[in-house]
């Protein structure tokens, strides 16, 4: 008689899921109109059910309202220092392109794909992220130069993720933070 009961089948952790849903549904956001993705399309790349979305989001309205956010993302964006932070956004959205093959922040780039929704893409991204980062900032102009830093940071994430540049690929994230990060952090603490 066997004693050894089968192994219990494995629980989802419902965390897990759900940021495994809203990458998927921000990797078809990137490369989509908001319009013609499907609950389908999302729970097929996300690797579940469209059900399973549903229990966790509610509808596909409030998952999309949920990845038109950055109030998430911008925690890590801006955890730093001021007087390192140039670097460090450099190092993060590098990170994220070559670990993630994506940085959160960088879907600003395809609002214009989202018709009304691009609409509330770039509200979401000038009051989460552009006005919060100028509050951090001292000195005059301060709205001025976090656009500014935040337009020189998307260009290199053009360049690395959407371009996919073969030289700045070729290098190490350590040197083009190096290189970059002054640049950004000239627009930050000006001198």
């Amino acid at each position: 008689m066997n004693t050894t009961s089968a192994p219990a089948p494995a629980r989802r952790d419902a965390e897990a899921t759900k940021a495994v849903i809203i990458r998927a549904a921000r990797y078809l956001l990137a490369r989509h109109a908001h319009a013609d993705i499907t609950l389908k399309a999302v729970a097929e790349r996300a690797g579940v059910s469209a059900p399973l979305i549903l229990k966790y989001f509610g509808n596909r309205d409030a998952l999309f309202a949920r990845i038109m956010s950055f109030e998430a993302d911008v925690e890590a964006l801006l955890d730093a220092p001021l007087a390192a932070l140039g670097h460090h956004m450099v190092h993060h959205l590098l990170t994220g392109q070559a670990e993630h093959g994506a940085d959160p922040i960088l879907r600003i780039v395809f609002a214009p794909l989202h018709r009304e929704q691009g609409d509330i893409l770039r509200a979401n991204f000038r009051t989460q992220v552009v006005d919060r980062l100028g509050e951090r900032l001292e000195g005059p102009d301060a709205g001025l130069r976090a656009e500014l830093a935040v337009g020189t940071l998307l260009g290199l994430g053009v360049m690395y993720g959407i371009a996919r540049a073969p030289r700045v690929r070729a290098a190490s994230v350590a040197e083009i933070t190096a290189r970059y990060g002054p640049t950004v952090q000239a627009f930050l603490t000006p001198a």
